[in-house]
């Protein structure tokens, strides 16, 4: 008989007593335990070690598997790696011996309990109202628009503010490996990647979920994150007429992020002419959002960048919308940075115009400072 829910979250609890502080804490962000007597926590940004232990290996070892119970995961020495989340979505990635000697080795990313919107990024400083307008329109006018970063750089919860910008009407199809987006939308369908039970049974992969998602009628589709082949199915519906998808990968420039998803593509079993493949990620995405975690900690969109097309001599042609500009430090440390138009204007300007609307006076503003001579 099944153990009930809410029993079973009690009895996780215990095992992960000893961090348990942590995981109510909303200000902390990711708890690391490097075996058990050294955790760590980040908190606004910052590292910091903790007093906290777990009493033995073993105790951290049974919390582990008690997980992985609850998650429907097996971990054995032949598979030594633990996906999962905690049952307040906590992201969870665990590597026990032998792959970690010293281990068990922990990282928990923490979300918020309550997701945060782009009002609230724009209080933070990370968007502008400028950035918010623009990417509203892009998003009304279907653009694929893919958002990039580095660890910790807050890519989901990027993704999850700029997916409030899709119309309530669309049906949206998620796609991740482990769940981890909380779009707040009426009519979202989550899919999740399953791997193969203790025989190798029944795994079910992303790429397997896209090509499932491509029959279930979505208005859009949205990959929690890119990783590996399943980026080629990505570009090939970008390509073929599902617009308006969503996605973020491991990235910190737009040009890294290009040649990433072009290297992930060639991870799949179907073979493309190189300069074929380049050509087809080069008209799939048309939009990248950069985020990263700056020098003093913070999280902030750095630069929205248009893709504008490929060619065998100079590579792939990318335009900068937005650029945040940096100006020193205040007396505390923290970076003084503006996030601000670059003069460009998006490839999609005439298709916003036709549906009767305009972009932010800011960008235009920077275009007619960019262009004198040019009528916006």
């Amino acid at each position: 008989m099944a153990i009930p829910q809410p029993i079973y979250e009690q009895t996780l609890a215990r095992f992960f007593a000893p961090i348990q502080p942590f995981l109510d804490d909303p200000t902390v962000t990711e708890v690391m335990i490097n075996g058990p007597d050294e955790i760590f926590i980040e908190r606004r940004g910052r590292i910091e070690r903790t007093e906290a232990r777990f009493a033995t290996p073993a105790a951290l070892r049974a919390a582990l598997l008690n997980l992985a119970q609850y998650v429907g995961r097996h971990v054995d020495e032949r598979r030594p790696i633990l996906e999962g989340r905690m049952p307040d979505g906590s992201r969870v990635e665990a590597v026990f011996p032998p792959a970690a000697p010293d281990g068990p080795n922990v990282s928990i990313r923490r979300f918020s309990r309550s997701p945060l919107t782009l009002e609230r990024l724009r209080d933070l400083g990370s968007f502008t109202p400028a950035l918010i307008e623009t990417l509203a329109l892009l998003v009304a006018c279907k653009q694929n628009l893919m958002i990039a970063g580095g660890t910790a750089s807050g890519k989901t919860s990027m993704l999850n503010a700029v997916s409030s910008l899709i119309a309530p009407a669309e049906r949206v199809v998620v796609i991740e490996d482990a769940r981890e987006l909380r779009l707040q939308l009426p009519h979202v369908v989550h899919l999740e990647a399953q791997p193969p039970d203790a025989r190798g049974r029944g795994q079910v992969s992303v790429r397997d979920l896209f090509r499932a998602t491509l029959r279930m009628r979505p208005d859009r589709i949205v990959v929690g994150e890119v990783r590996g082949g399943e980026a080629l199915d990505l570009i090939q519906a970008m390509t073929s007429g599902h617009g308006g998808c969503l996605g973020t990968l491991h990235a910190t420039y737009a040009l890294d992020a290009l040649n990433r998803l072009e290297t992930m593509a060639m991870m799949s079993d179907v073979e493309l002419p190189l300069h074929a493949l380049r050509s087809q990620v080069a008209s799939a995405i048309d939009h990248l959002l950069l985020v990263s975690r700056l020098a003093d900690g913070t999280r902030r969109v750095t630069g929205l960048a248009e893709v504008v097309g490929y060619d065998a001599i100079g590579g792939y042609k990318v335009v900068s919308l937005f650029e945040r500009r940096f100006h020193g430090r205040d007396p505390d440390g923290t970076l003084r940075t503006e996030l601000v138009p670059t003069g460009a204007l998006p490839g999609c300007t005439e298709l916003i115009r036709a549906m009767g609307l305009e972009l932010p006076a800011a960008v235009l503003d920077a275009h007619r400072a960019a262009t004198p001579h040019q009528e916006a």
